[in-house]
Parts: structure tokens; C-alpha cells; sequence
């Protein structure tokens, strides 16, 4: 197979050799002559100190668990079903209480009502492997199979697919498998830090969609340096829990 070689800006201080330069982001395991525990170390480390250095003012409360699964464990169809992508390495299937995603449902809970919000997220292994191969494809699966569920579980909910960083990858990867039926179940498409924010969501029309990229964020730019942008997206969380509530009231 042929030889994948990827960039990583590292500092000597963290411990993990640099690599050479992206040319192929569509890959197999065969293909990666990178080791992937090194890779694996540098997004370890880096999601820590950024989640560590949270501004705690940005935590919610009413979502303060790592997991969510107000779809799969019996909760009552709610108005809004929010499925959920959490980002590579992140805790969970939603990320801490101090990731973007919980962060985003209490912002989300606040606008339309605790009692109207139900948080699904997508269970997946969230590794380096997944994201350099462009999304988890289980995870995909399960993602648009969430989706789907929840379009015949909850007939009258407004469904809303979102996901950060690896996560974006899943929504994307999970919205062209949805069916006619399903995609035009799909109320809002909102993703952070989307490594694949120039691609389409399926046939989800581009109105119900919106992509959230900081400056600076080399992810967005199609990289894999994790750049303190990267990691700023609870400062977001607001503006797209408004955005949202706009679009499934």
C-alpha cells in the first residue's frame, strides 16, 4: 500500500517526535507508517491541558455527566433530540462537563427548556486511527442509525445532529447514510471544529446546517495540530445553543 506521512507541529517539551507532511487524509491502518501511540499521546495531552483550563463559568449543570443517553435508556420522547458526536480522545460518549458538548446542551436546556431537551450520545472508540481515517465508521453507523431511531421512536421530536472535531466527521459521515425519510426529519445540523467543513451534510439542505470553525484552527483547515483555537470552542457554545433553539422552537 502506499505510504501516508503526516505533520505534527509537536514541541520537544512534550515528549513526541515531530512527522513529516500531510499528503492523504483517507486511509487505512496498512497505509500509516507514523506511529500512532506517539500521535495518540500529543491529542491525550493537549485535550487535558485545554480542557483543565476551562473557564469553569462555562460548565452548565443540568448536563455535567461524560455520558448521555436520553434516547437508548427509556427517557420520554422530548420536544428536541440532540445526537451528539464527541471529539478524539474525549470522555464518555459526550466529552466532561467541561468539553464543548455539555457545555452546548446546558447553553441549549437554558433557551428552550431542560424538559424539552433529550442528549443522545454516540458511543465510539473517539482514537487518532478514526480521525486520520476520516470519521470512526462504526460510529458513523451508529450515528445515522441514532438518527433513525429516533425519527420512529420519538415521531413528533425535532431531531438535531451535532459533533466537534472527530465528532463533525461522524455527523457528516452519518448524514449521507440517512435515509429521504430521515434526512427530512433533520431539524438542525450544528458542528464545531469540523475537519470537514467544506463537505455537504448528506442532502440536508445547507439552511438547517451551520459549521462553527475559530481562526486559527489548523483541524478546520484540514491539519491534525491541535491549535489552542481548537480547544476554545465552549466560547462558542452560546451563539450555537442560539442558533439552535431558533430553529426547533
Amino acid at each position: 500500500m502506499k505510504a501516508v506521512q503526516f505533520l505534527v507541529a509537536l514541541i520537544a517539551a512534550q515528549g513526541v517526535v515531530a512527522a513529516p507532511t500531510a499528503v492523504e487524509r483517507d486511509v487505512t491502518s496498512g497505509d500509516i507508517d507514523f506511529p500512532l501511540e506517539a500521535l495518540e499521546a500529543y491529542y491525550n495531552l493537549k485535550f487535558s491541558e485545554d480542557e483543565a483550563s476551562s473557564d469553569s463559568s462555562l460548565q452548565a449543570r443540568q448536563y455535567s455527566s461524560s455520558t448521555s443517553n436520553q434516547l437508548t435508556d427509556g427517557t420520554p420522547c422530548r420536544r428536541v433530540t440532540l445526537i451528539y458526536a464527541r471529539g478524539t480522545t474525549q470522555a464518555g460518549n459526550v466529552g466532561d462537563s467541561a468539553a464543548v458538548g455539555p457545555v452546548f446542551f446546558n447553553n441549549l436546556a437554558q433557551r428552550i427548556g431542560a424538559a424539552n431537551l433529550a442528549v443522545q450520545g454516540v458511543d465510539y472508540p473517539a482514537n487518532v486511527f478514526g480521525f486520520l481515517a476520516g470519521g470512526d465508521a462504526n460510529g458513523s453507523r451508529l450515528m445515522a442509525q441514532l438518527a433513525a431511531r429516533a425519527a420512529t421512536q420519538c415521531p413528533n421530536t425535532r431531531i438535531v445532529l451535532s459533533g466537534y472535531s472527530q465528532g463533525a466527521q461522524l455527523v457528516h459521515n452519518a448524514a449521507a447514510q440517512l435515509s429521504a425519510a430521515v434526512t427530512n426529519r433533520i431539524t438542525a445540523v450544528l458542528t464545531f471544529g469540523d475537519p470537514k467543513r467544506d463537505q455537504a451534510f448528506g442532502t440536508i439542505p445547507a439552511a438547517r446546517t451551520r459549521v462553527i470553525c475559530r481562526t486559527g484552527d489548523n483541524i478546520c483547515d484540514g491539519g491534525i495540530v491541535v491549535t489552542a483555537a481548537h480547544s476554545q470552542y465552549q466560547q462558542d457554545a452560546p451563539a450555537a445553543a442560539t442558533w439552535v433553539a431558533a430553529r426547533v422552537q
